[in-house]
């Protein structure tokens, strides 16, 4: 692995010329700056990440807050992890991964120490001990979530509260007045994960805006508590035709079992929509109509707007991403 001593060497320079080259801090001439360019290309040479920090200089590493709960879905969660990671790498940036061992103290931890140059932070709750740390450190940073307050913060999200009224539109649409929604296990809305309850609270209030009959249930991941959802979105709407799942694959899959085991066909019965999920519906049986929740869509921005932070002043905003529509034949007119 090529040394700062080699780059020098074969541009023909000081080391501390190399550094001011490579670092900016110092005003060098112009063909000076291109031998060393050229050395640095030539050589493969990439500046240590210890020797940037003493320096002052960039790490090109940034710090992804990404805790891990006891009812975290693991594929959705490692989807998002492996985006921002992807995008990171676009930029020849490397990514830390701080789970919920390390917390708030851990963030504290690399960014005091200048470890990272940014940070990205997922699985945000309404009310997260993070986002009141951040305010409190000077440095970069890119929330893939929207919480509660948003001040001072740069946040980037899919626009839940769009495909809420998304789901329902394509469902009024084809004729449905009554419909339920089957959302994510207990413990996530009880720990305030703000994504559940951005889907749930903008899906209740557009049927309601719609003149639409619609109930919310949660499910955990095992068949009774599916079964106990759907029964409950029945007693609460008897003439359900319609069935919105924001919730994981295998709370989806469950329900579909139920139904079919129940003798009720989709669509011809009911209508199912699976809404902003991060698999793919086409191996249902039925293949379902989705609105997709696409990792890239946002994790791909937000270390866009982390890299344009470290680069300068960008001013706090919200950036939410429009939902898109998938249509798999799940979706027919009521039965009269």
């Amino acid at each position: 692995m090529a040394s700062i001593h080699d780059v020098a060497k074969l541009a023909g320079v000081s080391i501390s010329t190399v550094s001011y080259a490579l670092s900016g801090k110092r005003s060098i001439a112009e063909a000076t700056r291109i031998r060393v360019n050229e050395a640095v290309e030539t050589l493969g040479y990439r500046a240590h990440a210890g020797a940037r920090m003493l320096a002052g200089d960039r790490t090109n590493i940034f710090a992804l807050t990404a805790p891990l709960h006891s009812e975290t879905y693991a594929p959705a969660h490692m989807a998002f992890v492996l985006s921002v990671v992807r995008a990171a790498r676009e930029h020849d940036y490397d990514v830390l991964l701080l789970t919920q061992d390390e917390g708030a103290g851990g963030l504290r931890r690399v960014v005091t120490s200048s470890l990272v140059d940014g940070v990205i932070v997922l699985d945000v709750s309404d009310e997260d001990e993070r986002i009141d740390l951040l305010r409190t450190l000077d440095i970069p940073a890119t929330l893939v979530g929207v919480p509660r307050d948003t001040e001072g913060l740069v946040c980037v999200d899919m626009n839940f509260e769009a495909a809420a009224d998304l789901s329902l539109e394509h469902l009024a649409a084809a004729g449905h007045r009554s419909v339920g929604l089957i959302g994510h296990p207990h413990a996530i809305y009880d720990r305030g994960s703000n994504f559940p309850r951005r889907f749930r609270d903008a899906f209740l209030a557009a049927g309601a805006d719609r003149g639409m009959d619609v109930a919310f249930e949660m499910a955990d991941r095992d068949g009774p508590s599916v079964r106990a959802a759907l029964d409950g979105l029945t007693d609460a709407l008897p003439g359900m035709t319609g069935l919105v799942m924001h919730s994981d694959e295998s709370v989806q899959t469950t329900a579909l079992g139920i139904l079919r085991d129940r003798g009720i066909s989709v669509p011809g019965d009911m209508s199912v929509l699976s809404a902003c999920s991060s698999f793919s519906t086409e191996h249902f049986e039925p293949p379902l109509d989705t609105i997709p929740l696409v990792p890239d869509d946002t994790c791909f921005p937000a270390v866009a707007l982390a890299l344009r932070q470290v680069g300068g002043k960008v001013p706090p905003h919200v950036e939410l991403v429009p939902p898109r529509y998938i249509e798999r034949g799940s979706i027919a007119a009521p039965v009269a």
